[in-house]
């Protein structure tokens, strides 16, 4: 058993914290194992790893992908190589993307009353991609919201917002696959984020299965009881591995999570 998170964030995608600071705070943690996963990026892995080779801490470089079927269905990879052509490749698409998506989300706000400005949420970016949290700090800053949470649960998560404000994203198939072809192994990330009732979910984890997923991730901070005993069973169904995260991003975009401490056994990624 290691102590481990394996779904964290850093200023390479929509974190708080530099790579190297992530690895840091999770060394102080007491964390054994650690899994750099930001959006659609490799940036941030190689300073990590050096990271935690100074500290003596295993990391592993990660990425957290989208996936095109549901609004936030997220495939985690882990052990992927930051050279390989399949995935780099994405990643490119999923860049720009995310660069154009940018404006539609801006457009977006200011059709709802929100007069905020694309240089003030890059500078709360402070130089990393801009995704929704920091168009959520935003509105926290100007008043218009009382926390990040409710930015999401009234604006940036919602039914329209996902109408009117899209991005590419590739299916589910091809995230696994070039994860995959990456020498990575893949993990289902917060399963229930993807919105499904129980059985409808279990077909999704047997097609993913299928198409080559290895793992859930069961241990997430906002899983109830019920849900992790839930994805525990459906992981002993369907010979998958078991993962958990904090998905940590600091505490300015995400206040109520921590780091994580999840007792694992990993040989499998170790």
């Amino acid at each position: 058993m290691r102590i481990v998170d394996l779904h964290t964030h850093s200023t390479a995608s929509d974190g708080q914290y530099a790579p190297e600071e992530v690895v840091r705070q999770a060394k102080e943690r007491g964390l054994e194992v650690l899994a750099l996963t930001d959006h659609d990026t490799l940036d941030g892995v190689e300073e990590a790893v050096r990271a935690g080779e100074r500290l003596g801490l295993k990391v592993l470089r990660g990425i957290e992908i989208g996936a095109a079927e549901y609004e936030n269905l997220h495939i985690l990879g882990y052990n992927v190589s930051s050279e390989a052509p399949k995935l780099t490749e994405l990643c490119r698409k999923f860049k720009a993307g995310r660069d154009a998506r940018s404006f539609r989300i801006l457009n977006y706000l200011h059709e709802n009353g929100f007069e905020l400005t694309l240089e003030e949420v890059e500078a709360l970016a402070g130089g990393s991609i801009i995704g929704r949290p920091h168009f959520a700090q935003a509105m926290v800053r100007r008043g218009y919201v009382s926390s990040n949470r409710e930015a999401f649960d009234r604006w940036l998560d919602t039914e329209d917002y996902h109408q009117k404000v899209k991005r590419f994203k590739a299916e589910a198939k091809i995230c696994l696959k070039a994860i995959k072809a990456a020498g990575g192994k893949a993990s289902l990330a917060h399963p229930y984020q993807v919105g499904l009732e129980d059985g409808a979910l279990e077909e999704l984890v047997a097609q993913l299965k299928e198409d080559g997923l290895d793992a859930i991730e069961c241990y997430y901070p906002r899983h109830t009881t019920e849900q992790t005993a839930f994805y525990l069973r459906l992981a002993k169904k369907y010979n998958l591995h078991i993962t958990g995260g904090s998905d940590f991003h600091g505490e300015k975009v995400k206040p109520d999570i921590q780091l994580a401490a999840w007792e694992l056994e990993l040989d499998w990624l170790l």
